[in-house]
C-alpha cells in the first residue's frame, strides 16, 4: 500500500480480520478505537521497519504525517477481511438512515446532517 504525501485511509474496519502494518518506507500514523467502555484512541507514529498490528473489528485509520511517500505491506489473517468505510456506511446507506437517528447519533441538527449526506 502507498500513501501520498499528507494521504489518509479514512476511519475503517475490517470484520473478520487483524490487521498486520510493515513500514517499509517512511513514517505513518496509525490509530483504532477501543469501543467499550470508554472509546479510547490508541495512536501511534511508526517508520521503516516497524511492525503494527489491529485487531479484528475495530474502527482503524492510517495517515501520511510527512511531506514524502510512505509504503507498507499490509497482511490480514483471512483471506476475506471485509471492508466497511465508516463514513460512507453511515451518510450513504441505502435506504438511507433516518435523518433523526443521525442528529441523534451525532447531536447536530439537519442541516449539517443534509450537507454530510450529498457528500457521499
Amino acid at each position: 500500500m502507498d500513501f501520498a504525501p499528507f494521504g489518509v485511509n479514512p476511519p475503517h474496519t475490517h470484520p473478520r480480520a487483524s490487521e498486520v502494518v510493515l513500514v517499509l518506507k517512511g513514517r505513518l500514523e496509525i490509530g483504532f478505537v477501543i469501543s467499550n467502555p470508554e472509546n479510547r484512541l490508541i495512536t501511534k507514529v511508526i517508520g521503516k521497519g516497524d511492525v503494527f498490528v489491529v485487531p479484528f473489528g475495530l474502527i482503524r485509520f492510517q495517515r501520511n504525517i510527512k511531506n514524502g511517500t510512505v509504503v507498507l505491506f499490509v497482511a490480514f489473517n483471512c483471506q476475506n477481511p471485509g471492508l466497511i468505510i465508516t463514513a460512507n456506511s453511515v451518510f450513504d446507506s441505502k435506504p438511507d438512515i433516518s435523518n433523526d437517528a443521525l442528529q441523534n447519533a451525532f447531536q447536530v441538527d439537519q442541516n449539517l446532517i443534509s450537507q454530510l449526506q450529498t457528500k457521499f
